[in-house]
């Protein structure tokens, strides 16, 4: 069964409000080493009767800085949506996820604010965990000394945790995974992540081009600025049958047949014809095939699609679904 998640999409109106033992952050992808944070947060809750909760933040801070200064480029990718980080955040035991909405009023907020007015007023915070680079509040002016002597002014315990490290001793980091998803190295993204990288969403109407010729096609939109480099990718999906789906699939923009330049996931699955129109389906990406290309008319593409199923019957053949 699928654990029950409070999601409030600012702070909780006082009825539903709880002591709480909280982390802050933003927790894209959800990785290895947000997963420690989490682990020591159920602990934490559990042993002081207090409702594990994540305050997280939309858009991305730095998104948000990238828009006001004119400089998208300092955007930095997405690694998933936020449906799988509240469906990672729940089944971590995560109870209830504050979704602020990263704006110049909490940007302009100073670090005593955002914790009398955020934390101790908005949540009742008991106990707050963190890393220890942990920085809140108008130009990151807060840090964990601040948040601690904060803690001994309004009652609540900071605990700050240590970075979790690869085998090599890197810190594992969000920047750690786009730049492995960027370049196209699933495995290392895999190790960061503690699991195979995949993306999720409801199946929609495209352009039915692929089963015009001949291989048919679910799509799904993804994330601005998806962290995953475009491509072909041997794929297995989940939610269209009592277990996973192979498949083929392109993220990308489809530069043979569109030029408006909008990212998405079409994915052929092999040897089956199923409905998943409307479904829910997530899409688990195994192995990079290609670069995504741009052929010259659709004969050639379609010889590409059909090379790329046989690669990805053989890659299924050699390491099973």
């Amino acid at each position: 069964m699928k654990p029950s998640l409070h999601i409030f999409r600012s702070l909780p109106p006082p009825a539903a409000r709880r002591p709480c033992a909280l982390t802050i952050g933003n927790f894209d992808g959800v990785h290895r080493g947000h997963q420690a944070m989490l682990a020591r947060l159920r602990d934490v809750s559990l042993e002081h009767g207090l409702t594990p909760t994540v305050m997280t933040f939309e858009p991305h801070p730095r998104e948000y800085f990238a828009k006001l200064n004119q400089r998208p480029e300092l955007a930095p990718t997405r690694i998933s949506g936020l449906r799988d980080k509240l469906d990672a955040l729940a089944r971590a035991g995560v109870e209830q996820v504050v979704v602020e909405r990263f704006n110049a009023r909490l940007a302009d907020m100073e670090p005593e604010t955002f914790v009398e007015r955020l934390l101790v007023r908005g949540l009742g915070v008991r106990r707050v965990l963190v890393g220890p680079d942990f920085r809140y509040g108008r130009k990151r002016r807060g840090d964990v000394e601040q948040l601690v002597a904060a803690g001994a002014r309004y009652d609540f315990e900071v605990e700050i945790l240590a970075d979790v490290t690869d085998t090599h001793g890197h810190r594992v980091s969000s920047s750690e995974v786009r730049t492995a998803l960027a370049v196209g190295d699933l495995t290392r993204a895999g190790d960061l992540l503690g699991h195979a990288y995949h993306l999720s969403g409801h199946v929609i109407h495209g352009q039915k081009l692929g089963r015009t010729l001949g291989y048919p096609t679910l799509n799904l939109r993804v994330a601005e600025r998806c962290a995953a480099r475009s491509g072909i990718y041997v794929v297995r999906v989940h939610g269209l049958a009592d277990g996973p789906l192979p498949a083929v699939a392109s993220l990308g923009v489809r530069p043979t047949v569109e030029d408006h330049g909008r990212v998405l996931l079409e994915a052929h699955i092999l040897d089956k014809r199923v409905d998943a129109y409307g479904k829910l389906v997530r899409v688990e990406f195994l192995h990079k095939l290609r670069d995504e290309e741009k052929f010259p008319d659709l004969p050639t593409l379609t010889a590409a699609i059909a090379d790329d199923a046989r690669n990805t019957r053989a890659y299924f053949a050699v390491h099973g679904l």
